[in-house]
């Protein structure tokens, strides 16, 4: 059996527990790698980004960010991702740094659940041939550069035109990203288990503009309505430059992120404790 890791490497106490965890499997003869990105900075073998899926599990120390890495590392290979939670929010980690061997003797033992959170594919057409494919299991994101001004944002569903925004930017998330930049950009929270797409437009200069959500198989078409530099990204991880002309269109992807599940009430605990905290409970009068 073989466990490789992902480690945010901003955070000692996340590489340390990296370093901990290795040697607590290796003494239960159970080998353990790093990604090249972690490997910079703590003494344990190193696998490469090709070879990082071939693994039993893969375990993400760190927040959201760092769990993101290892899905995109994973997402083809389909390997079994555990988070342990080093950061701010933490919405996909699933235990602590307390209890992150008890995690991994429980998915050893068969016993945690394995969820499956569908991803997103965008591909990049330049006249009138597909130069590039991207996968996401947050956001794909069409907006402007840095340098530019508000820009318009052409929007078509299934075939027909929906809308314009005037806006920054327009955003396609899954239902886990929704507590992600949809979350930031006004869109709505969504259990991650439901299957649909969320449109939501980035700093809309109109009052009209309203998020909707569409059927997981709905195929969205994006393109640049107006002059100017866009960048298209996937879970602002990978980052393509958009010239005037280049075709968008967003689908749900084949690939799929496998996250190990320890309570399945999980979302709805990290949703009082990380995002609603300290707005009260519901009925509480003080």
């Amino acid at each position: 059996m073989r466990v490789h890791f992902v480690g945010n490497a901003y955070r000692e106490d996340a590489l340390a527990a990296v370093v901990d965890t290795a040697h607590w499997l290796k003494s239960k003869g159970i080998a353990a790698a790093v990604d090249t990105e972690t490997g910079r900075h703590v003494k344990l073998p190193v696998v490469s980004s090709v070879e990082f899926g071939d693994a039993d599990l893969a375990v993400a120390f760190g927040g959201d960010g760092t769990l993101i890495r290892a899905a995109h590392l994973c997402a083809v290979s389909g390997t079994p991702i555990l988070g342990v939670y080093f950061g701010r929010f933490g919405f996909v980690t699933q235990c602590t740094g307390e209890n992150v061997r008890s995690c991994i003797q429980s998915y050893l033992d068969g016993a945690a659940i394995i969820e499956d959170r569908m991803m997103l594919q965008a591909f990049l057409s330049r006249a009138d041939q597909e130069i590039a494919e991207i996968h996401a299991l947050n956001e794909i994101v069409l907006q402007r550069d840095v340098t530019a001004r508000m820009m318009t944002f052409e929007v078509a569903v299934d075939g027909h035109n929906l809308t314009r925004y005037p806006a920054d930017g327009v955003l396609i998330s899954t239902p886990t990203g929704s507590t992600g930049y949809n979350l930031s950009a006004g869109g709505p929270i969504i259990d991650p288990t439901v299957e649909a797409l969320v449109l939501t437009a980035v700093a809309p200069h109109t009052l009209s503009a309203r998020t909707m959500i569409l059927r997981s198989d709905s195929t969205i078409h994006l393109t640049v309505g107006s002059r100017g530099d866009a960048v298209l990204s996937a879970d602002g991880q990978t980052r393509l430059h958009i010239l005037s002309g280049d075709q968008i269109r967003v689908t749900r992807s084949p690939r799929v992120t496998r996250l190990v599940k320890i309570d399945k009430y999980d979302f709805l605990i990290k949703l009082g404790q990380r995002l609603f905290a300290g707005q009260g409970m519901l009925g509480d009068t003080n």
